[in-house]
């Protein structure tokens, strides 16, 4: 897929700014099990997501 280059910058922005937000709440979830796992798992997949944007904005700028 080709994306332009603005398009990717703010997936970036939003991508970073949803992954502080959660890497944040998550001391508040020690009592509670279930919502630590999704909200781990949620940032783990933020954090492939922010990997594979940089890497294709590496791409863009190589070509």
């Amino acid at each position: 897929m080709n994306h332009r280059k603005e398009e990717l910058n703010e997936a970036k922005v939003a991508i970073m700014s949803l992954l502080s937000k959660c890497e944040k709440s998550l001391p508040n979830l020690k009592k509670n099990f279930s919502q630590q796992t999704l909200l781990e798992r949620r940032i783990k997949a933020l954090r492939i997501a922010l990997n594979l944007i940089e890497k294709a904005q590496l791409e863009s700028t190589n070509n």
